[in-house]
């Protein structure tokens, strides 16, 4: 058994509730139309928080909800402290967030704070004279610099530079020429971040995910961005001692280990681990699990006060930018053989159930490895029924369907007589359809993803091994299957996946943990006995399993 600990300490506090919680990631604009106009809102949010909590979600994360001219989705913001019409009122977020806390689910928020829209008044007054207060809130050159960073979009995006006829100097933006960058290094914008998060922090939001964190720290003059990340830490922590940062941070493991800080941990609570969700897909596509091995070990020790963010699917593009051009082939031609699946010569613009043909079996495994993964488990709007992409929708527009509730016209988001054309986005047509996939129908078939799904978060949140325990891979002869293994205060475990489409036997050595005589499979119910310090079992074509190892003399945990 190869070892290795991700967390400095072992033990574990209350305020830890991100540890072992499930996230679960919406666009209020795409969840559920409550007024008829075609577009979501926070009334037909409300109405849809019991059955997030009848499923058993901890914590929502909701994708921006500010005011916005809606040229990206809500990411280019006119207005930090407010609400877009279009999705409701103050006194309607605050009902919303009422009902989240009555029902025990936490709700962290979108800080983007790496740019505004062009329409923000900050940007109207920076545009307006060289002289304005606001100038020095954005970033101006008078040439445009010899070597300016890459675009983000190929393809969408044209330059990062953007020169201003008004006040003859370029302005600078990682993303769209609408959505111009915000100087960090100045004092008066960090101030202005800091009001930004204590307001929210007072509405009872529990955090924050921070888009596109190295991207805001490269401005030119900022000589210390941990200092910075560590600055707006101390101020979280000061207003709400339990809120957390989740940070967007796309980078090699080595370079992603330095926004957790120190060995405190006084940076970001959470980090998503792309290279694990990167290498899961090459895993699949090679039926081999080879790849999540060595994805995981190359994960370095994190703080206590720390955790991965895993995920299988998110609101963007499939990103496969940190694999080799030969392995990011491999998966395009696995699950995205068509030019029109791929974006940005980098990832794929599709959900997870159509790359996998929709084998219940092989998307049940994956999701049983998400959950059992070292991190916090993050799931995307609709992954619970098997939402499928439409890519007759622009680039990353194809998974940014309308939740599908029936198989209504308008799949139960929008009333029916309301016209597809005001909806945010069309479902999708075919096998993926709302007349094939919807949460009604799934909700009455007890063998449906759904209450499979529901069973399955029940589970990881009754195994707080999985979120706070050491782990540890535990070698076998298949190369298709995984197995590893999670132990917390005296408690162990095991989770054994096998990527593979034909039934394979496999041996799990035990031979460390004295006195275990069997172990209980959490899915199934069925008693499995540990003979001579080895589990045997025989997987079926992409099976799984999770086992509670029991020794001697302990209780039977039901």
């Amino acid at each position: 058994i190869r070892a290795r600990n991700t967390s400095v300490r072992t033990r574990a506090t209350s305020d830890q509730w991100w540890k072992n919680a499930v996230v679960y990631c919406l666009d209020v604009e795409t969840f559920l139309d409550w007024n008829g106009d075609g577009i979501g809102d926070f009334p037909g949010l409300t109405e849809r928080v019991d059955y997030l909590a009848g499923i058993g979600v901890s914590c929502i994360w909701l994708m921006p909800f500010y005011p916005t001219p809606d040229r990206d989705d809500g990411y280019d913001v006119t207005d930090f402290y407010g609400i877009d019409p279009r999705l409701g009122t103050f006194g309607e977020f605050v009902e919303f967030m009422r009902t989240c806390r009555d029902r025990g689910i936490r709700v962290i928020v979108d800080l983007v704070v790496n740019h505004t829209s062009d329409q923000h008044p900050w940007f109207q007054q920076a545009r307006s004279s060289r002289d304005n207060k606001y100038r020095d809130w954005y970033v101006w050159a008078d040439e445009r610099p010899a070597n300016p960073p890459e675009v983000t979009f190929p393809g969408e995006q044209k330059e990062t530079w953007t020169y201003d006829r008004h006040t003859r100097q370029y302005y600078f933006h990682r993303f769209y020429a609408h959505q111009p960058d915000l100087n960090v290094a100045n004092p008066d914008v960090r101030t202005e971040i800091a009001r930004i998060v204590g307001f929210w922090l007072e509405l009872g939001v529990s955090g924050f995910r921070v888009d596109a964190v190295p991207f805001f720290l490269e401005v030119k003059g900022v000589k210390d961005p941990h200092a910075y990340l560590k600055e707006l830490r101390a101020f979280l922590n000061r207003r709400a001692g339990e809120a957390v940062l989740l940070g967007e941070v796309n980078l090699p493991p080595k370079e992603q280990r330095t926004f957790f800080g120190d060995e405190d941990g006084d940076e970001l609570n959470l980090v998503f681990n792309f290279d694990v969700m990167q290498r899961l897909y090459l895993a699949l596509a090679r039926r081999d699990s080879k790849p999540i091995d060595e994805a995981l070990h190359a994960l370095p020790p994190v703080p206590f006060d720390a955790q991965w963010a895993t995920f299988v699917r998110n609101h963007d593009e499939l990103t496969l930018d940190q694999l080799s051009d030969e392995e990011r082939a491999e998966v395009f031609d696995a699950f995205g053989p068509d030019p029109d699946m791929q974006l940005y010569g980098r990832g794929l613009r599709r959900r997870l159930p159509p790359m996998l043909d929709g084998d219940a079996r092989r998307l049940r495994m994956v999701y049983s490895l998400l959950f059992s993964l070292p991190g916090t488990p993050v799931l995307f709007y609709g992954e619970e029924i098997g939402m499928g992409e439409n890519l007759d929708e622009p680039a990353r527009g194809a998974v940014r369907t309308p939740m599908q509730w029936t198989d209504e016209p308008n799949a139960g988001f929008a009333p029916a007589d309301v016209d597809a054309d005001a909806l945010p986005a069309r479902p999708p047509a075919g096998e993926y359809s709302p007349l094939a996939v919807n949460v009604a129908e799934q909700r009455r078939d007890p063998d449906s993803l759904l209450n499979w799904m529901e069973r399955l978060i029940r589970r990881r949140r009754e195994t707080p091994e999985l979120g706070l325990g050491q782990w540890r891979v535990i070698e076998n002869e298949p190369r298709a299957v995984f197995a590893h293994r999670c132990d917390w205060q005296d408690s162990t475990i095991v989770a054994v996946h096998n990527l593979g489409p034909e039934p394979t036997p496999v041996d799990l050595p035990l031979d460390d943990l004295d006195g275990a005589d069997f172990a209980d499979d959490l899915f199934d119910g069925g008693r499995t006995e540990i003979r001579d310090g080895c589990l045997s079992l025989t997987l079926a074509a992409y099976g799984c399993h999770w086992f509670r190892v029991h020794r001697a003399g302990q209780r039977i945990t039901p």
